[in-house]
C-alpha cells in the first residue's frame, strides 16, 4: 500500500502515518508547518517531510490512497492533483473504518468524558491480555501511540462530532459504524460548526443511526437531553444498555466503587468518571472481560492527560490541571473536586479558549458552572481573540453569563499572575481549566513550586 497524507503534521495525522507505516505501507505526506511532537516522531519513523510546503508532484497515479487532514484546506495543489487523477481521498476516520471493516468497532460519542471512557476501555484491555486497535484524542499512558492499526480483531475509537476534514464536513463519528456504541451526554458545543442545538442534537441521531445491525448502544440515562433523544429514535435491530453512577462511597479523599459485587478504590474521583467507569465496564463486559478482572484493571487507572490530572501537592494543598472548557465539563469538574475535598477551599482558573467559549452569545452556556467554587477567575487572551479573528469579548458579558457574584474576569496575563500569586493556597484544592495554555503561564510549574514551598 503506498498512501500519501496531505497535513501529516496533525496530532493524529502524524501518529496514524506512523501506525501505517509500522503495519509495513510506504508512506509519505507533506505539511506547511510541522511542529513538535510530531516532528520528531515522524523524523525518527523516517516519513518527515523533507520540505515545508505543497507539491503537487507528491502525487502520482500510483497511490493507493490520500488521506486529507483538517489542517489542510479545499484549494490545496496536492489535493487539487488527487481529484485530477481520481485517486481515493479519505479523511481519517473514513481511512479508520477502510482498515477496520473485519474488526468489532467500539466508537465512544459525545459532547463530554469521550477521551477518558476510551482510555478506561483501553486501560481494562491491556490490563486483561486483550488484543485490540485504538483511536483516542490524548497520549496514554503505557502507550506510546494515540493511534494503532494492526491486525487485531477489536478497534476502540474516540468519535468526535467535529468535521472530518476541509472537504467533509460531516462529523468524524458518522464515519466509524459501531458495532458497540457509546453516548456519554449530549451538551451544546462547536457553535461556529452547529449554529442551532437541535442541529447538534441530529449529529447524534445520525451516529445512532450508523451502529449495526444486533449491535449495542450504551447511554447514559442521567443525562435527560440523551436519554429523550434515545428514546424517540429507538431502534427495533439494536441492544440498548442504559447507564448511570455505580455504587461508591468516599473515604479520606479516596473512592471506592463496585461493580457487581466487585468493589475496589480507585485512584479518580468524581461522579463524572464514575459514570466514564460504568460505561467502559458495559464496554468491556461485551468484550469478555469479568467483573474481577475489570475490577482489578481499573483500581490502577490514573487518567487520561489533563483530566483532572494531578499536578502537585502536598498536605496542605492540591492542583489539579483538566482539559474542562465546555459549561457541562467545567460544572463537572468543580462539583466532582467539591465532593472529593468537601473540607478545602475550592480555587477555580478557567481559561476560555475555543470558538464557542469565547463568543459573547453562548456565555449564558456557562450559568451556575462555577457555584461551587470558593474563589474563581476566568481568564481569555486577547491574543486568541485576534487569532480566531474573533470580536471583542467584554468582562461584563463574561462575569454576566457564569452569574457568579465574586467571579474575576481577567484578560491580560500579567493580571492572571498577579491574581493567583495573590491566593492564599492553604488548605485548598486548586483546579486550572483550559484547553488552552494560559499565555504561556506554565500552571504546572507554579503548582510544583507552591506545595514544595510549604513543605
Amino acid at each position: 500500500m503506498k498512501i500519501h497524507f496531505i497535513s501529516i503534521g496533525g496530532s493524529v495525522m502524524h501518529q496514524l502515518a506512523i501506525a501505517l507505516k509500522r503495519k509495513g505501507y510506504q508512506i509519505t505526506g507533506s505539511d506547511d508547518e510541522v511542529f513538535e511532537p510530531a516532528k520528531s516522531a515522524l523524523e525518527e519513523e523516517g516519513i518527515l517531510p523533507k520540505e515545508v510546503g505543497w507539491d503537487e508532484n507528491n502525487i502520482q497515479p500510483g497511490l493507493d490512497a490520500v488521506i486529507l487532514g483538517m489542517h489542510a484546506k479545499a484549494d490545496n495543489p496536492e489535493l487539487r492533483k488527487a481529484k485530477e487523477l481520481q485517486l481515493p481521498i479519505y479523511s481519517f476516520p473514513e481511512y479508520i473504518f477502510k482498515e477496520s471493516g473485519n474488526k468489532t468497532r467500539v466508537v465512544v460519542g459525545g459532547s463530554h468524558g469521550k477521551t477518558t471512557t476510551t482510555a478506561m476501555i483501553m486501560h481494562v484491555l491491556r490490563e486483561a491480555g486483550k488484543d485490540f486497535d485504538y483511536l483516542v484524542g490524548a497520549r496514554l499512558q503505557g502507550f506510546d501511540q494515540s493511534v494503532n492499526i494492526t491486525d487485531a480483531p477489536v478497534i476502540v475509537c474516540e468519535g468526535d462530532e467535529y468535521p472530518a476534514s476541509a472537504i467533509e464536513k460531516r462529523p468524524k463519528f458518522h464515519f466509524l459504524f459501531p458495532h458497540i456504541a457509546v453516548l456519554t451526554g449530549i451538551a451544546w458545543d462547536h457553535i461556529n460548526v452547529f449554529p442551532t442545538f437541535d442541529f447538534y442534537l441530529e449529529q447524534f441521531v445520525i451516529f445512532i443511526n450508523k451502529i449495526e445491525k444486533d449491535g449495542h448502544l450504551i447511554y447514559n440515562e442521567t443525562d435527560a437531553t440523551l436519554k429523550e433523544l434515545v428514546e424517540k429514535n429507538r431502534r427495533e435491530d439494536i441492544h440498548y444498555h442504559p447507564y448511570g453512577v455505580p455504587q461508591n462511597s468516599i473515604k479520606n479523599g479516596v473512592t471506592t466503587v463496585i461493580i457487581e459485587s466487585e468493589a475496589t478504590s480507585l485512584k479518580i474521583f468524581g461522579a463524572h468518571n464514575l459514570l466514564n467507569l460504568h460505561a467502559a465496564w458495559l464496554v468491556t463486559k461485551q468484550l469478555g472481560v469479568d467483573a474481577q478482572s475489570f475490577a482489578k484493571a481499573i483500581s490502577t487507572f490514573t487518567g487520561a492527560a489533563k483530566r483532572l490530572e494531578l499536578m502537585a501537592r502536598n498536605d496542605s494543598t492540591v492542583f489539579y490541571r483538566d482539559f474542562a472548557h465546555a459549561p457541562s465539563k467545567v460544572k463537572a469538574t468543580i462539583e466532582a473536586a467539591k465532593a472529593q475535598f468537601p473540607d478545602k477551599k475550592l480555587i477555580g482558573i478557567l481559561e476560555l479558549h475555543t470558538f464557542s467559549s469565547l463568543n459573547e452569545a453562548f456565555m449564558n452556556e456557562y450559568k451556575g458552572a462555577f457555584d461551587a467554587a470558593d474563589e474563581a477567575a476566568v481568564f481569555y487572551s486577547k491574543h486568541a481573540l485576534e487569532l480566531k479573528r474573533m470580536p471583542e469579548l467584554k468582562k461584563e458579558a463574561v462575569k454576566q453569563g457564569f452569574a457568579k457574584e465574586n467571579l474575576d474576569v481577567i484578560n491580560e496575563r500579567k493580571d492572571l499572575e498577579e491574581w493567583i500569586n495573590s491566593r492564599d493556597f492553604k488548605n485548598a484544592v486548586v483546579l486550572f481549566m483550559s484547553s488552552g495554555a494560559y499565555d504561556g503561564f506554565d500552571a504546572a510549574a507554579f503548582s510544583e513550586k507552591i506545595t514544595a514551598a510549604a513543605e
